[in-house]
């Protein structure tokens, strides 16, 4: 049982619960009630947590921790714990001092705003509880300030409170008592923000405590608004159903969340929402792989009213609804996804037309020229992008103005995405153009990306950092040549000599390095401040997502002739799905963290749950004919 892991519960609109199988809240973003109220934007932490006792006739004994800025862990029930397990909720087994054994379980509502928990005992208890409230934006801190309404409102269900003017009302329900008793718990400490190099105090404030008496078994319930009115035995009938599902599939429903009446894919929790690179890349593993049509039908035509200057959006930023277009790939994989989609005869004809109008608009917007110096060269079929001071490949790490990997010019990346979204669209009625400007920028990309030095590709071309204009900085982008696209770029003996490199340079168990070590500028670690980590995060640090593609390129190499394929796809689940697996129950449980250490052992960091990471190993599991076990930790 590692205690350092962590849980999640989402609620399909944005909001979520988390916290560690230790019980110590150790990030800004733990808390047992965040909503979001305008979804799945506009998060506010509205319960961060708990205190929880029980009194027995041997005396008080506590189920929950908490830490201090002072280093104190108190109370501490983590002494009495003897058991968690994911599925199909969050569940805590203790056994207290006198033999008296309880079992508390958690789970979010889908689509209600609403977490309820149970303790349930094995001989009569008294049950004692305190919630830690704050009413704050979920990328904040809170502190103790005069504002914070500690009065409460009765209600046929139980208690409402309104903590701030603007921020949602926390409502309770459950078959307690109440005690007004307000009082602010200061000085709390989350150690993963202070490892982060981040503010990492707060103060709560508690109203009072809610008491059940001489009971086995209590329920409460918080919900953002006002009290929800479908009894709770009906939510979790409904959860329990809905989680009885394949394992990639309930792991799947955490990141797809309601926006404006649709359905949109969330990138990662605890801190992103949806970015249009992300969902594209994520809906080919968690959606479309998954037969999951109609919803990746769904989430593509509602994006494909965003096209711009045939530039689909980045990001939906928090507060501010304007989009953010500032990616040149981000369309292209828009494509790609489309094109996955209408293959596996996944939308109805009216979407279908919209779709490929979208990607239509996108080839020409870029033909013709957008925003950010991305355009067609006339003289090769390539495409150029970039402007100094914008980050705009999925290597995007910038800090102030200062671009940590600019690659100004043509990306080896956005080529092969480039001559894909050609080729999805020449096979269209009409598409004779498309067709013929794809096989001119194939025959351009073949002529001037090969690198005889390494056998691999330069990774941008025109490089406007680069003396001379050829970035042959070994990277992990070219693999996306070689594998992991609908339609081939290159042909299998500079396949081999791509893979080969990025074999020996750039895998690890968890995913492919973004720098090979022996350059200079590699970073061992994703660690340290807001700087250390986002010089990091891509130049040296490894990212799973990469091992689909390059799981994709590696069996590509190897010919699938039956007297091989099963030695090979034996050799591919042990070298590459094992660590994979083994990965959901160490960091984010049942799910794929967003990046890793270069380095051994390859610690895990970034967001624990991450949208694209957990798509890629789904795909990676069809590759390899390997579904995911039924038990064990979900997904």
């Amino acid at each position: 049982m590692d205690l350092n892991a962590e849980w999640l519960e989402t609620d399909g609109q944005g909001g979520f619960a988390s916290g560690t199988v230790g019980l110590l809240r150790t990030r800004r973003y733990h808390a047992l009630l965040l909503a979001a109220a305008t979804p799945p934007t506009g998060r506010f932490v509205l319960v961060n947590g708990i205190e929880a006792w029980v009194g027995t006739p041997d005396g008080r004994t506590a189920l929950t921790a908490q830490a201090y800025a002072d280093g104190t862990i108190f109370p501490d029930g983590r002494a009495h714990l003897r058991d968690f397990t994911a599925t199909p909720f969050p569940t805590w087994v203790y056994a207290l001092a006198d033999g008296t054994a309880i079992m508390v379980t958690l789970f979010c509502a889908r689509d209600a705003a609403e977490t309820v928990l149970r303790w349930s005992a094995d001989r009569p208890v008294d049950l004692f509880v305190r919630p830690l409230m704050s009413g704050r934006d979920y990328h904040a801190l809170h502190h103790e300030n005069p504002a914070f309404g500690f009065a409460s409102s009765a209600t046929e269900a139980g208690r409402t409170w309104h903590p701030y003017a603007g921020v949602p009302a926390i409502s309770a329900r459950g078959d307690f008592a109440w005690t007004d008793e307000p009082v602010w718990y200061r000085g709390f400490s989350y150690a993963r923000e202070r490892e982060r190099g981040l503010d990492d105090g707060e103060d709560l404030a508690s109203p009072g405590i809610f008491t059940w008496q001489s009971v086995r078994q209590a329920t409460l319930a918080f919900r953002a608004g006002p009290p929800g009115s479908r009894p709770i035995a009906a939510l979790e009938k409904a959860e329990r159903a809905r989680r009885a599902r394949a394992p990639r599939d309930v792991a799947t429903d955490a990141y797809l969340a309601a926006r404006g009446g649709e359905r949109t894919l969330l990138a990662g929790f605890p801190w992103f929402t949806d970015w249009g690179r992300d969902t594209f890349i994520a809906m080919r593993g968690l959606l479309i792989a998954r037969g999951r049509l109609d919803e990746a039908a769904a989430i593509l035509v509602a994006w494909s009213g965003f096209v711009s200057e045939g530039m689909l959006p980045n990001r939906f930023p928090d507060a501010d609804e304007t989009p953010e277009y500032n990616s040149v790939d981000a369309s292209l994989w828009f494509a790609v996804a489309v094109h996955e989609l209408l293959a596996a005869g996944g939308a109805k004809a009216d979407d279908a037309a919209k779709l490929r109008a979208a990607v239509v608009a996108v080839l020409e917007g870029y033909a013709a020229g957008t925003r950010y110096g991305i355009s067609l060269d006339p003289q090769d079929g390539l495409l150029r992008a970039g402007v100094p001071g914008v980050q705009l490949t999925w290597m995007d790490a910038r800090i102030g103005d200062y671009v940590v990997t600019p690659r100004i010019g043509k990306p080896v990346e956005v080529q092969a995405l480039w001559i894909n979204a050609l080729r999805v669209a020449g096979q269209w009625s009409g598409g004779s153009h498309w067709q013929a400007l794809a096989e001119r920028a194939q025959k351009s990309f073949l002529a001037a990306f090969p690198d005889p030095e390494t056998g691999g590709l330069i990774d941008v071309l025109d490089a406007a950092d680069v003396p001379g204009g050829r970035d042959r900085r070994i990277r992990p982008n070219q693999v996306l040549a070689a594998g992991g696209l609908p339609f081939e770029v290159v042909g299998p003996e500079l396949r081999a000599g791509i893979v080969a490199l990025a074999e020996r340079d750039l895998l690890t168990p968890l995913g492919l390095r973004t720098l090979s070590p022996s350059d200079p500028d590699y970073h061992p670690c994703y660690a340290g401040g807001p700087f250390e980590r986002d010089t990091a995060y891509h130049q040296g640090t490894a990212w799973p997502w990469l091992l689909g593609p390059f799981v994709a390129a590696w069996l590509a190499v190897r010919d699938s002739r039956p007297k091989s394929l099963g030695k090979t796809l034996v050799e591919a689940r042990a070298r590459f799905l094992a660590p994979l697996r083994a990965h959901l129950e160490t960091a984010g449980l049942g799910h794929v963290s967003e990046v890793a250490d270069g380095d051994p052992p390859h610690h895990p960091g970034g967001c624990p749950f991450q949208a694209w990471s957990l798509g890629e190993l789904i795909r990676i599991e069809a590759m390899l004919r390997d579904e995911a076990p039924a038990g064990g930790t979900p997904p």
